[in-house]
């Protein structure tokens, strides 16, 4: 794989940012799902941000969880992610098509919709921390920079992109994150608004060939960059029979009963990686004896 993320501190402190590309998780994703254009570019600009916003998070066991869910057709958009740059996710409706938006580009606003974002952070308290805020546009990009700003009080600038071919393959995606820290200097959040204004698009910046490095670089280099590491990204789902014969034993008896009654092999699939799984009806048996 040579999707990757880089993190980098600047001004001393004062800035953190986040890189990534993405292409080949987004791919992949978009394989998984058999995603139409519009689809894609909805549940990349996702992946994107959960897996930059995964490596945020300290510890080995700690998960995120991004939901974008609004009246659009899409339905909404689930994402998880860890610490180690792992991500999985899917589209509610993977086949939505819609006609390009007014700039002439994929319409994921209008495939969102209006509607709620929320952020749940599994790191291992008696409670995860649950953040939610309004789908601003349903851009993602610019919910997530408004989500940070209002749930967790971290002015940022979020820029996510995903760029199609004809033949709907993917031919660019990535990201970045950048955040101001407190005590940073007006100077600093001045300087930083400014570099930001002469930011056109993420895809355009992929497209020109500039690498994670070279966007922080462009963003953050007046700043003294310093980049701290770089971290593989992956599409990585870790289902397996195992957790699909623990979810059919927890429909309980009458769910499996009636299954067995059908007397037909059935499929389960992954929500994240869609996966199947097919269980015959002696497996069924068995699996009812074990919730017995």
């Amino acid at each position: 794989m040579s999707d990757y993320i880089i993190r980098a501190t600047a001004a001393e402190g004062q800035l953190r940012g986040f890189a990534a590309t993405t292409r080949e998780l987004v791919e992949y994703a978009k394989n998984a799902h058999s995603t139409s254009p519009v689809a894609t570019a909805a549940l990349g600009r996702m992946l994107t941000a959960g897996a930059m916003m995964g490596v945020m998070m300290k510890g080995d066991q700690d998960l995120l969880t991004i939901k974008a869910e609004g009246d659009g057709p899409i339905g909404g958009v689930t994402v998880t992610a860890d610490s180690h740059g792992r991500v999985k996710g899917y589209a509610y409706h993977p086949e939505v098509m819609l006609p390009p938006n007014a700039l002439g580009k994929l319409d994921v606003g209008g495939a969102m919709g209006k509607g709620k974002l929320s952020v749940i952070r599994d790191i291992g308290m008696k409670d995860p921390y649950v953040g939610q805020t309004e789908l601003v546009t349903g851009e993602i990009a610019e919910d997530l920079t408004y989500y940070f700003a209002i749930s967790e009080q971290t002015p940022s600038s979020v820029g996510l992109g995903v760029l199609m071919n004809k033949d709907n393959t993917v031919r660019q995606a990535g990201g970045f994150i950048l955040q101001v820290m407190p005590g940073a200097s007006e100077e600093v959040i001045s300087g930083l608004e400014q570099k930001l204004a002469q930011i056109t698009s993420v895809t355009a910046l992929l497209e020109n060939g500039e690498t994670p490095e070279m966007i922080l670089e462009q963003l953050l280099g007046g700043f003294g960059l310093e980049i701290l590491d770089r971290i593989p990204t992956a599409f990585v789902c870790g289902c397996s029979r195992e957790r699909i014969e623990k979810a059919l034993i927890s429909v309980g008896k009458k769910e499996l009963e009636a299954m067995i009654g059908d007397g037909e092999t059935i499929e389960v699939a992954c929500h994240f990686c869609n996966k199947k799984y097919p269980v015959t009806v002696e497996e069924l048996k068995e699996l009812l004896r074990q919730a017995k």
